[in-house]
């Protein structure tokens, strides 16, 4: 499975949405903090865009020296329609500095020094050190992911059912005898994670791990042609 550190390092370069929490800033809409851009840098540091005159510069140009506390809060959704779509959530705690003439014209970069992070996804729940977060890599997936859920989802429904072939008894846990609903739920290097269904009745998930780890999209479709043909037989 992907490490906690790996997951958290993925979403937090992922488009997922993202808020930065700032004690003293509760009542600014969430819009107001929500980062234009984030990247993760050589330190494991958070850097995060923002427009120059939103409140989360304000206060970061204000604590000057001191120390500010931050919370950047990641909630990632399933990019396909389907039961219980939140995947999950990511937490990186530190200290919040801005770091001028770093971006664009009105625009100004924070510095988050990342002090804890903790990802609760569909994995489990995990702490990540901060030294974990700096040399983890994210899934090279993450960008694409998005986009091969939903053509999956869209244009190989069929193909997707017949993984419950692949089951064997646990196929039963969907409900009644009759074929449930499939729908691709995650993606990344290791495998493809797929939700069964029935209309208002129970679900559950099922991991499909790759023969090997998939490097790129080309890869991918290698693997995915492997794990149809061994459903089809």
């Amino acid at each position: 499975m992907p490490s906690a550190a790996e997951r958290t390092r993925t979403l937090v370069q992922s488009t997922c949405s993202a808020v930065l929490l700032i004690p003293g800033l509760e009542t600014a809409g969430s819009d107001q903090l929500m980062p234009l851009s984030r990247t993760v840098g050589p330190d494991g540091d958070l850097f995060l865009e923002f427009p120059a005159d939103s409140p989360a510069v304000r206060a970061a140009t204000h604590a000057q020296d001191d120390e500010l506390a931050a919370v950047l809060e990641i909630t990632d959704v399933a990019p396909v329609s389907v039961p219980h779509r939140i995947r999950g959530r990511a937490r990186v705690c530190g200290w919040l500095t801005s770091v001028p003439g770093m971006a664009g014209p009105g625009r100004m970069l924070l510095r988050l020094e990342t002090g804890e992070a903790h990802v609760e996804d569909l994995w489990g729940a995990e702490a990540v050190e901060p030294e974990e977060l700096r040399d983890a890599a994210a899934d090279p997936l993450a960008a694409h992911e998005a986009e091969l859920l939903q053509h999956l989802h869209a244009a190989h429904g069929e193909r997707l059912g017949t993984l419950c072939e692949l089951l064997g008894d646990r196929s039963a846990r969907a409900g009644t005898g009759s074929r449930p609903s499939v729908v691709p739920v995650a993606l990344d290097r290791l495998g493809l994670r797929v939700r069964f269904f029935e209309r208002n009745g129970p679900c559950f998930d099922a991991r499909f791990e790759f023969p090997e780890p998939v490097r790129d999209v080309t890869e991918l479709r290698h693997a995915m042609r492997t794990l149809f043909d061994a459903a089809a037989h």
